[in-house]
């Protein structure tokens, strides 16, 4: 029997990368899937990948920055599942790259709205619901840069930190109710849309970067994905409050 079965995960920024990798993992190991996303045609493609796993799911047309949006994708995940056990809060976007003086308050709010309010209410909805489950986990996407710097991207960079911060003071108000909290930051993922946004072309970048990776590459969707299922499982229950590095040896370094 797959190790979630009978169980039930939320996926926000499911249509795509590491959000439908993670989707697909957590329908492999048996559970039923919620994919919350904007983009409707892309999340209902991740709902035929989930089927094809061998499992149900369900997608909620879902803006992360609208709390009604993510009051709904939970209220209308325990309509159609009854309970919610798993969440995976990976919307995120990468903002504007470019010099702290140039930058706009219009791209510091859209940044901090998508990348660390959306964190928020999806953790303020779904704790609510886990603990009426008597528990579940929650995972956070961070980043690399949520514990560096980089020049050139100080919102971004800011928002991870922040997420951090949130996961671990959300872990410790809720350590002893059975609902678990972690973060996972990726290094430089390849076949996402940050990833091909943030890179493109540019040849001289690209290899910039994986020079930052010990490894000598870049990362898969399915690799973070894996982190993730492992921080939901049982393997993983006396984690909580961590943010785990999925950076190809970035931040050994």
């Amino acid at each position: 029997m797959a190790q979630f079965t009978g169980k039930v995960a939320l996926v926000t920024g499911g249509s795509s990368g590491m959000g439908r990798a993670t989707a697909v993992a957590f329908a492999t190991e048996g559970a039923k899937v919620v994919v919350a996303s904007r983009r409707s045609d892309e999340g209902r493609e991740t709902i035929q990948l989930i089927r094809q796993a061998g499992s149900d799911g369900l997608f909620v047309k879902t803006d992360v920055t609208r709390e009604a949006d993510v009051r709904a994708a939970v209220e209308q995940t325990v309509a159609a599942f009854g309970r919610l056990d798993f969440a995976f809060n990976n919307a995120g976007i990468f903002g504007e790259k470019s010099d702290l003086t140039e930058q706009t308050e219009e791209e510091f709010d859209r940044t901090m709205d998508v990348n660390v309010k959306g964190v928020w209410l999806g953790m303020k909805y779904q704790v609510r619901q886990m603990l009426k489950n008597g528990g579940g986990s929650i995972v956070n996407k961070a980043s690399d840069l949520g514990v560096v710097g980089m020049a050139g991207a100080p919102f971004y960079v800011a928002s991870k930190h922040a997420v951090i911060g949130l996961t671990k003071a959300a872990a410790l108000a809720y350590a002893k109710t059975g609902v678990r909290i972690n973060a996972v930051c990726p290094g430089v993922i390849e076949g996402t849309d940050m990833h091909n946004a943030a890179v493109g072309s540019n040849e001289q970048f690209k290899q910039m970067l994986l020079a930052m990776h010990p490894v000598g590459r870049f990362g898969k969707p399915s690799e973070v994905a894996g982190a993730v299922i492992w921080l939901c499982s049982e393997g993983a229950g006396f984690v909580t409050g961590q943010s785990l590095l999925v950076d190809g040896g970035y931040m050994a370094m």
